[in-house]
């Protein structure tokens, strides 16, 4: 079994006001971004990088047909990268020469002569920050500059569905994990219910209704919970996802522990990934929040029972590079003191493999696989 750190890197790095106690409180923040969001997509000689009018030396605003706007701090880094200049190096410089260089880079630096915008209105105190008293000052940011075919997939939308099929996320069957595996008062230090401007991640488990397994490991019986972490981005830092897996338990730092089974679907945000999310991901969350274990219980049985010793060199090379299948039958034997059997036991070594593993992505991708082999024996 193996260990998943992506919870505890939201859990170690998100402030006070990227945390939320419930999906509905979650809901009601990334609606109102949407509702107040504008996309489009412009000629790049319609919008221009200009000295910010409240501190011409070192702030940038964006000029449009529809007024000024300034960048958030990511969708800078976006506008550079799509005038192929460093935003690094341009944060460094003076207003006046970071406008020059970014919309040069915008009109004769680009193959495309377009730029997909989202604009998005808040309301401040005072333009310059300062807490006056008087009515709130409507306030335009740019959260995005991508290209032209970004296909947004909106972060309500799939927090909408969420609520729909797993309720507010603290009472129902799927919900913010306990610690150790007991329940606990779920409170801003430790949810695993995050969002920002930039993104939300959601990380939900069925803690009370745990698969049994009568040889979990060495014999032993012992239970697992199910899990699944949600994420995505509206602007563009990074792709909308799911996955699905096993585990043990939770511990009070947010790493999951004892993890079999992951499986993940992803989608990248190209032309075609809102209906994707719509034809492919909702039917997932629709069918694993009606789901029981019993389904994924029977599998494991069965996978347990079903056996590959008399053919396990063939069994392993339609899935694994000969090298592969060497390290996962060693794997086994350490952790097991016995060869490959089964076809639980074939999951058991990919995982026990992929713990010696040092990159994290190719980590998972060795557990995806290894989770790939259970469909074999699906029920």
């Amino acid at each position: 079994m193996t260990t998943l750190m992506q919870v505890n890197r939201q859990w170690a790095n998100r402030p006070a006001d990227q945390r939320f106690v419930s999906l509905t409180d979650l809901q009601s923040k990334v609606r109102a971004d949407r509702d107040n969001s504008i996309g489009s997509v412009v000629s790049t000689r319609d919008i221009r990088v200009i000295p910010h009018p409240a501190d011409p030396v070192k702030g940038i605003t964006i000029e449009g047909k529809s007024g000024l706007y300034d960048p958030t701090h990511f969708a800078f880094g976006q506008i550079a990268a799509l005038a192929k200049a460093p935003a690094g190096y341009l944060r460094s410089l003076p207003a006046p020469i970071v406008a020059d260089a970014v919309n040069y880079g915008l009109r004769f630096g680009r193959d495309a002569e377009e730029v997909g915008i989202l604009r998005t209105k808040t309301f401040v105190d005072s333009l310059d920050g300062e807490i006056d008293g008087g009515d709130p000052v409507e306030h335009v940011e740019l959260r995005a500059a991508t290209g032209p075919r970004y296909g947004r997939i909106w972060n309500a939308d799939i927090v909408d569905s969420l609520v729909d099929r797993f309720g507010d996320g603290i009472t129902g069957k799927f919900r913010v994990p306990g610690e150790f595996g007991r329940q606990v008062p779920i409170t801003k230090q430790n949810t695993t219910i995050y969002g920002s401007d930039r993104d939300i991640f959601v990380f939900l488990a069925d803690e009370e209704n745990r698969i049994g397994m009568s040889n979990r490991r060495d014999g032993q019986p012992g239970s697992l919970a199910r899990g699944f972490f949600v994420w995505n981005s509206e602007v563009g830092a990074s792709t909308m996802g799911i996955a699905m897996f096993l585990f043990d338990y939770v511990c009070q730092n947010r790493i999951v522990w004892g993890v079999k089974e992951f499986k993940e679907v992803r989608l990248r945000h190209t032309a075609a990934a809102p209906d994707r999310w719509l034809e492919e991901v909702t039917p997932i969350l629709q069918a694993y929040s009606r789901s029981s274990a019993a389904p994924i219980e029977e599998a494991i049985q069965i996978a347990q029972q079903k056996r590959v010793d008399d053919d396990l060199d063939a069994f392993l090379k339609n899935r694994f590079s000969a090298s592969e299948a060497v390290a996962i039958k060693a794997a086994h034997e350490r952790e097991e003191g016995r060869p490959i059997e089964t076809v639980w036991d074939a999951t058991t070594a990919v995982t026990a493999h992929a713990k010696t593993i040092r990159n994290q992505d190719d980590r998972v991708a060795m557990e995806r696989r290894g989770g790939a082999i259970l469909d074999l024996v699906a029920v």
